[in-house]
């Protein structure tokens, strides 16, 4: 694409020289020949001062919201009001806007995004749609791959958004399920998708460090429905209300008893997951849900009724449900023939391994056991201690291992844990310094009726030590541990 006709998509005068334009970038360190470099303004650093930087790496143009008084641009200057906006128009352009090749399901919310953005990308493969899928887990072609971003693109920029869109198209996908952050939506990396559903699982306090207010959380957040032509509603939520309306069409879902369009009754946790009575526009029919956790039938109805709206009818809602195996690392279960029960969690703080210990605890008929440890390095070493505390007061029996413990020791991550515990007054812990053996010391000890949970690792695909870091799969180590049990 040439400079004009990328001036033209901005809707800003085009310089004199017209260089072709292959990509663009935000980072002085992504810049390559043939890229368009947008000079971001941040609390930090203003990208303005890379330019001779990016013009020796190749960069072709600079997009920013005007140069510093008294500087010049080495290369040709589109001038913009809002350089972040600009930043994503010029991605989805070079891209060839792909998202309009692609029926597109956005999920937002504090809680329940993940989960509820894989169900949806499950329940439209049951029904028959090619379907791609980006979230904070990861991201899949329709080939069901599931593929991790760079460290550096944890969350993915506008940029790589749509070029992970682009791919979905070549890969021959009709759909797309994406996770849509707070942060995504307040700094545009989600602006230029074409959305066709926005669903809204569940507000409460987050991130408000970067927000300032919970209203302004609840504003930037508000922003998918606003793009959206269908919402799916969260009765339930009480911030639903300043929601209903927003979106020119909408349908609304509730797990509590309240009039909704879809709604759960009979809801029953088994030991094979979540059963419940579905009463929805399709008609009434029952469901089965094998994860753990009540709070799942929201995702699940918020899910259905997505995708019911692109299509899937009760046949693809029923089986698809029935075939979820869960998220990768959230709770994700591990088949077992011998009646245990292994369960794989990202959990790695004292509250969120409280809820999950307490969530299995209340569908565990027998003993529960944790496997867990603490990262290392300055990732918030005050945690170490609570979360040995939480370990042994939930469980009933806790092994202390090691979560990339970097460059700490970790005997004094293992000894922090430990002294949690006895300072609580608790016993019923061991450690085990290595992972591997750590899983394989709690699943042969326990019986058929136990839950194992592994904690912290959930979907990472690395294990980082002192002085390597290895590749690690935490669902094949259990799932290896329990073929040697």
């Amino acid at each position: 694409m040439r400079l004009s006709e990328l001036a033209a998509h901005l809707n800003v005068p085009a310089p004199t020289e017209n260089p072709e334009v292959t990509g663009v970038t935000h980072n002085a360190d992504w810049a390559a020949p043939g890229s368009a470099f947008v000079a971001i303004r941040g609390a930090r650093f203003d990208g303005h001062s890379f330019l001779e930087r990016v013009a020796a790496a190749g960069a072709v143009a600079v997009i920013g919201e005007g140069l510093p008084d008294g500087m010049t641009s080495p290369l040709p200057y589109l001038r913009v009001s809002s350089a972040r906006a600009a930043l994503a128009d010029a991605a989805a352009a070079l891209a060839g806007h792909p998202s309009r090749a692609l029926r597109v399901v956005g999920v937002t919310g504090t809680d329940g995004k993940t989960t509820t953005s894989w169900i949806t990308r499950h329940l439209l493969r049951a029904a028959g749609l090619r379907t791609g899928l980006l979230s904070t887990a990861g991201y899949e072609l329709p080939d069901g791959q599931l593929r991790h971003f760079p460290a550096h693109f944890t969350t993915p920029e506008a940029p790589q958004v749509q070029a992970t869109l682009a791919e979905m198209v070549r890969s021959g996908a009709d759909a797309a399920v994406l996770e849509a952050s707070s942060h995504a939506l307040a700094l545009n990396r989600v602006r230029g998708v074409n959305w066709d559903v926005a669903v809204w699982t569940h507000l409460s306090s987050e991130h408000l460090d970067f927000h300032g207010t919970l209203e302004n959380y609840f504003a930037d957040k508000r922003r998918l429905i606003e793009a959206a032509p269908f919402a799916v509603l969260n009765v339930d939520d009480p911030w639903t209300a300043q929601l209903r309306g927003v979106a020119p069409a909408e349908t609304t879902y509730s797990a509590e008893g309240q009039h909704a369009d879809w709604r759960a009754t009979d809801i029953e946790e088994r030991s094979t997951g979540l059963h419940f009575h579905v009463i929805s526009p399709l008609g009434e029919f029952d469901a089965h849900l094998p994860m753990i956790g009540r709070f799942n039938v929201a995702n699940a109805l918020a899910a259905m009724a997505a995708s019911a709206h692109l299509g899937a009818g009760p046949e693809a809602l029923m089986a698809g449900l029935a075939s979820f195996r869960g998220v990768p690392g959230r709770m994700e279960l591990v088949p077992d023939g011998r009646g245990r029960r292994v369960v794989v969690d990202f959990a790695h703080t004292p509250a969120s391994l409280d809820k999950a210990l307490s969530t299995l605890r209340a569908t565990t008929s027998g003993r529960l056991i944790v496997v867990l440890g603490s990262a290392g390095g300055p990732r918030d070493p005050g945690k170490r201690a609570p979360l040995g505390e939480v370990a042994t007061r939930v469980a009933d029996h806790a092994v202390f291992t090691e979560e990339d413990c970097r460059d700490t020791p970790l005997a004094d991550i293992l000894n922090e844990m430990e002294r949690g515990a006895r300072d609580a007054g608790h016993t019923n812990f061991q450690s085990i310094p290595d992972r591997r053996e750590a899983i394989l010391a709690a699943i042969a000890h326990a019986r058929p009726g136990d839950t194992v949970l592994l904690a912290g690792k959930g979907p990472e695909d690395t294990l980082e030590r002192a002085h390597e870091t290895i590749p690690w799969n935490e669902t094949q180590e259990a799932a290896d541990a329990l073929k040697l049990s």
